[in-house]
């Protein structure tokens, strides 16, 4: 494969710019939550009320089906909790950044003669995580984070300002199903390398990262999915000298997604 220029490559390396949000609008009420679905908005989430079910919700919940949009039954005195205005049963939020297709992506990044590194994020729930992860990822070269539409951190406004700005660089990719996903960049031609400290391989340990990469970090409570984690290729561990046998996801992404950069800018030197 041709080498290629990290630092020539880093300053052109997206065409992708997320446009910057200084505030995260709610919608409520039935009838504005389907107009904005129909009007193709992207939204984070949306909150129906338990026991409600009538033609608008069954058309709302299709709509949010094919948009890759979750949505949650709760009771009512959840959603009393984020409005005090008359929200019929129903709260949602836009989206504070535009999520884009994997497959484009992937494509895209081959088609530039680029080799694909890629960070899927399993069940990241703390926003302020996110956006350090997702400082990291721009930081040292990401192409794209991957993050599943149901159990994920909102991506809010302090994710946005957790991450420096890198939210606004970096596509976000927003799947299904992250274990149809895995089996989709490993057809592409990428190795996954889940990242847990269960892992008997250290990570500086003969794994060649300068191949089409995706990294897979799992939960602040209990890791990787185990179904998940059999997928992998490899599993890898961060050698530690400490009592403490564990990191924060935020840092521990940043450590893996350096030794990655460390061996590709040195295979092209």
């Amino acid at each position: 494969m041709e080498k290629r220029n990290y630092r020539d490559d880093n300053a052109r390396r997206r065409p992708f710019r997320q446009e910057k949000s200084e505030k995260i609008e709610m919608i409520f009420g039935l009838r504005p939550i389907l107009e904005a679905l129909h009007a193709g908005k992207v939204l984070e989430r949306i909150f129906l009320q338990k026991g409600q079910r009538n033609s608008i919700t069954q058309d709302i919940t299709e709509l949010a089906h094919q948009a890759k949009v979750p949505v949650a039954t709760v009771p009512v005195e959840k959603l009393d909790t984020l409005t005090r205005k008359n929200h019929q049963g129903a709260v949602a939020f836009l989206s504070a950044i535009t999520y884009l297709p994997l497959d484009n992506i992937v494509a895209d990044i081959y088609e530039k003669g680029k080799t694909p590194l890629l960070l899927i994020l399993d069940r990241i729930t703390d926003v302020r995580n996110f956006g350090s992860i997702a400082r990291n990822a721009e930081c040292m070269g990401v192409d794209a984070i991957v993050i599943p539409n149901r159990g994920a951190a909102q991506i809010n406004g302090d994710a946005l300002k957790t991450s420096a700005g890198a939210l606004n660089l970096i596509p976000v990719c927003r799947e299904t199903n992250l274990k149809d996903t895995i089996t989709f960049l490993q057809q592409s031609g990428m190795q996954i390398v889940a990242c847990t400290e269960k892992a008997e391989q250290n990570l500086t340990e003969t794994i060649d990262f300068t191949g089409p990469t995706a990294i897979l970090m799992g939960s602040e409570e209990d890791g990787i999915s185990p179904e998940y984690l059999k997928k992998a290729d490899v599993r890898v561990k961060i050698p530690m000298a400490g009592q403490i046998g564990s990191l924060n996801v935020s840092v521990a992404s940043g450590i893996v997604l350096f030794e990655v950069l460390r061996q590709r800018l040195a295979a092209n030197q």
